[in-house]
């Protein structure tokens, strides 16, 4: 904060016009700030152009319909003519709105119709002072144009009513003098002004680039630890070998079916999935082959999965498996697809004739029963007799007497 108030960016620094010396950020400054630029700039010449048409009307009140009036009326069309023109263009083309050409052109087409007016104009030169001070400030506060310019224009108006003023009526010395500290005092302050109405637009758009971008980069640290959350969610909640769910995240997601099961009163199964001989395989192919094979077993068990079944991993070689809305002779057929699908695999890292194959026990939680462990007991215990029966088998445990009936 303390840095953001000593410059809002870097590189944001101006010069003596009010513009940024970072010319890119000039250039996006004018960029940004082009279609209001060039409204302000279609709103300023609609106001000359009904200025010019009033003192048509002034002028023919003061001097009737003689020849000087046919001449300054001429003039004061030819410069609405101007005005309207180019508001009419700039509307079409907002982006010409900071080229110096078109812009230019008609302040150098206006000013010296203005000049050349008080020739034929009997006001008194207090009149003609008042409008070219009027003049000045529109020139340094209205125009949207640059301060070279604007004061290329300010300098040639107020020279050049000075020399049509000595031309047209020979000024005292004094009144001469106060007509030049009056110029010179409406210039300054007309530049003064500018500079910090241009400094103060600036230093707010500074600002607002600098707001822009602390709330991008707020954008990308907010996304990027959301990644980082979900990264996180999914490696609390991931067996980071085998990619399914760990066994934490699995008791949680099982649970929630055990109560949804007895809720609707329908059929829960679980499956405990032992790789035979695992230990032995990892003894002798090494770590690498055995991660392997982890990794491919819980493929098949993925594989033959329904969208509503969960799978985790239960630790070392086991798998643990929830079948919702299946009965024992349902999971039986899973299990089986299971078992038959493992024993089909041909790793080329194992040597031949040497086939991976799988024991699955399987229970069903009893209805009245409100928690996971019970049947996954009976489960594991099923798997244990299927590995005294030889292996590569399916065991269905015995089912539990229902809670409620225990309880009664």
């Amino acid at each position: 904060m303390a840095a953001g108030k000593n410059e809002a960016r870097e590189g944001a620094s101006l010069n003596w016009r009010a513009e940024f010396d970072d010319a890119a950020l000039e250039a996006l400054y004018r960029r940004t700030m082009r279609l209001q630029d060039a409204q302000q700039l279609r709103y300023v010449l609609w106001m000359v152009a009904a200025v010019f048409l009033m003192f048509i009307l002034a002028d023919y009140a003061l001097l009737g319909d003689d020849s000087e009036f046919v001449i300054l009326a001429a003039i004061r069309t030819f410069v609405t003519f101007c005005c309207l023109a180019l508001a009419r263009f700039i509307g079409r083309h907002p982006a010409q709105a900071h080229q110096p050409l078109p812009l230019n052109l008609v302040c150098f087409t206006t000013i010296t119709g203005l000049l050349v007016t008080i020739f034929f104009h009997p006001g008194s030169i207090g009149l003609h002072v008042s409008i070219i001070v009027v003049s000045s400030l529109t020139i340094y506060l209205l125009l949207p144009n640059r301060l070279p310019w604007i004061l290329t224009w300010t300098g040639y108006l107020s020279f050049g009513f000075v020399m049509v003023s000595l031309l047209w009526k020979s000024l005292p010395p004094g009144m001469l003098a106060s007509t030049l500290i009056i110029l010179v005092f409406s210039n300054l302050m007309g530049w003064l002004t500018f500079s910090r109405l241009n400094r103060l637009q600036r230093k707010q758009f500074a600002l607002l680039m600098d707001e822009r971008d602390v709330n991008r980069k707020l954008q990308s640290e907010i996304e990027e630890r959301r990644l980082l959350e979900a990264q996180l969610r999914h490696m609390a909640s991931t067996d980071p070998l085998t990619g399914i769910a760990n066994r934490r995240h699995f008791f949680e997601l099982a649970e929630r079916e055990v109560l949804r099961a007895d809720r609707e009163l329908t059929p829960l199964s679980l499956c405990m999935v032992d790789i035979d001989l695992f230990k032995t395989l990892n003894d002798h192919h090494g770590h690498a082959v055995g991660d392997l094979v982890l990794t491919t077993v819980a493929s098949c068990c993925a594989s033959v999965l329904r969208e509503t079944d969960l799978i985790g991993r239960y630790g070392g070689e086991e798998f643990v498996i929830a079948l919702p809305q299946a009965d024992p002779e349902t999971a039986l057929d899973i299990a089986e697809r299971l078992r038959h699908k493992v024993s089909s695999l041909q790793l080329p890292m194992l040597p031949a004739g040497h086939r991976l194959s799988v024991t699955v026990g399987i229970s069903r939680v009893a209805p009245g029963e409100m928690r996971l462990e019970p049947a996954l007991q009976r489960a594991d215990e099923a798997l244990y007799v299927g590995k005294s029966r030889g292996r590569n088998c399916v065991v269905v445990a015995e089912e539990a007497p229902s809670a409620m009936t225990a309880r009664a």
